[in-house]
């Protein structure tokens, strides 16, 4: 058995602003220092320990990662960061406040962009996007940690861990869109040894 981790950073400045952030390397705000606090503790309540770490290169998710390895006591453990764990790329949205775009382009187009499986924004990604580089890296990086009976942790975004939940929830693509991932909220899965879910909290 091995115990997968995924933590949606803490809110981030942007998400504070309500603007579409993706790839846009915004900083935490003060409330999603203390939501990644929480999730550490919550963590360390739940007596979870880790070998290895995985997270994007974007730094509301490395900072989020750090504070609860922090707090947990476990900053020294492996580390790797890369770019298919990014958030979903939101294009021409990106920086926008999501009231203004509303206005710009209409609350339904704008509700298709962020709601639909397959439709992406003017330059962006959609959720079948996301998934085509996060669940590839995930099979060959992740899951090979899991059979060999790894604690693992996932430090990413909503989009890119929606992807994750929905492979591992085996949702429809129907499903994946009422999934909504709350920031620095840890999901705590326990695997067997062929990455197959036996159990699924919410801490």
């Amino acid at each position: 058995m091995a115990t997968l981790v995924l933590l949606r950073h803490g809110e981030s400045q942007w998400n504070l602003e309500n603007r579409f952030t993706g790839w846009v390397d915004v900083p935490l705000s003060p409330k999603g220092e203390e939501e990644a606090r929480q999730a550490g503790e919550k963590l360390k309540a739940a007596n979870v320990r880790f070998d290895v770490a995985f997270t994007s290169v974007l730094q509301r998710a490395n900072r989020t990662m750090e504070i609860a390895l922090d707090i947990l006591g476990q900053r020294g453990i492996p580390v790797e960061k890369d770019q298919a764990l990014n958030e979903r790329h939101y294009g021409d949205l990106q920086g926008l406040n999501k009231a203004e775009t509303a206005q710009k382009y209409g609350e339904e187009q704008v509700h298709i962009w962020r709601r639909s499986y397959d439709v992406p924004p003017p330059g962006g990604e959609s959720l079948k996007d996301t998934a085509a580089r996060t669940l590839p890296y995930y099979e060959a990086k992740i899951l090979p940690m899991i059979k060999a009976g790894k604690n693992i942790l996932v430090a990413a975004h909503g989009n890119s861990l929606r992807s994750i939940v929905m492979y591992l929830d085996q949702l429809t693509k129907e499903q994946v869109l009422e999934l909504n991932l709350g920031t620095g909220v840890p999901i705590v899965y326990e695997l067997d040894a062929n990455g197959k879910v036996k159990e699924k909290k919410i801490l």
